[in-house]
């Protein structure tokens, strides 16, 4: 039985030029972290996603309006045993006229289902293709990858580290879906909503002030102190219960070859108290809602986390 490669269309209210010249403008849906051209025949480029995924590709097909095609030299993953899967594969993008309408057909020749990473590769192109690349074409803004800051995220999770005092709530959980789209769950108002609480008023930005509603009574505020998108958030509770002001909330997000792993800390707790036994249980409904709403698209926000 032949094996089928990956592949995923949309279909959107442009001209094929239009399409065609955000396919080439891969900084802007894919990653800024990429060195090299990426408009022409022979152009090689390479795209790196921290130390987790390294690649090399070349052009080797320009049809202005009607297709592109890139080859992988080179590849690397850290969380798979073959870590060159990709060699040798073929990324296509097909552009197909409809009348007012364009049809984009994207396929990875050579990703197919028995590779170890075929599913997160699955779910990271959909989103890059139908989310990323899609909004870049309809709104001249993708959601590409931001270029990496400095520190380092290692020197990042050591300072925090270092910063840490009292009692710490901890949580580990695979999400089957891409740290990208886990990282819109835990940053905009609309996936926050989807998880946590409906009664959610956020902005991902760093120094902002997050508001979370718990009935009529009683609400949390969070400010965010880092955001390094995809792989590492940073909240400081100033407002919610006594215990929890001034506590640190991190979410560190790590690539699996099934999707997402997600690390949480809550640390800065003055003691082991009722409150922190039942915010740790509570923390584990949620996580659950979250792993639910990236997977099937629905969650179990408050009040219904733990029914």
């Amino acid at each position: 039985m032949k094996k089928l490669d990956f592949t995923t269309e949309i279909t959107v209210e442009a001209e094929p030029q239009q399409v065609f010249k955000a396919i080439t403008n891969v900084r802007g849906w894919w990653s800024e972290n990429i060195e090299g051209s990426t408009a022409a025949v022979n152009d090689v480029f390479s795209y790196h996603y921290q130390d987790i995924h390294t690649c090399k590709i070349k052009i080797v097909e320009i049809k202005p309006e009607v297709s592109v095609v890139w080859q992988v030299l080179e590849n690397h993953f850290k969380f798979v045993n073959d870590t060159q899967e990709w060699v040798d594969s073929y990324v296509i993008f097909d552009i197909i006229e409809n009348g007012t309408m364009t049809q984009l057909k994207f396929t990875h020749q050579g990703l197919v289902p028995d590779m170890e990473c075929y599913t997160v590769c699955h779910d990271a192109w959909t989103y890059y293709i139908q989310e990323s690349l899609k909004q870049l074409i309809l709104t001249g803004q993708g959601l590409a990858t931001p270029k990496e800051s400095t520190p380092s995220l290692a020197k990042v999770k050591e300072q925090l580290l270092a910063k840490q005092k009292g009692k710490s709530i901890y949580h580990r959980l695979l999400i089957k879906s891409p740290v990208e789209k886990v990282y819109q769950a835990i940053t905009t108002q609309q996936g926050l909503a989807g998880w946590w609480t409906p009664d959610t008023i956020a902005a991902a930005e760093v120094g902002s002030v997050l508001r979370f509603g718990f009935g009529p009574d009683y609400f949390k505020e969070m400010k965010v102190l880092r955001l390094n998108p995809y792989s590492l958030v940073v909240w400081q509770c100033m407002k919610g219960f006594e215990e929890w002001v001034g506590t640190t909330l991190s979410f560190e997000l790590i690539p699996h070859q099934k999707g997402c792993t997600l690390l949480f800390h809550h640390d800065g707790w003055d003691k082991y108290s009722g409150e922190f036994a039942s915010c740790s249980y509570d923390w584990a409904l949620f996580f659950r809602s979250l792993r639910f709403l990236c997977e099937t698209g629905t969650g179990f926000p408050y009040p219904d986390f733990n029914k």
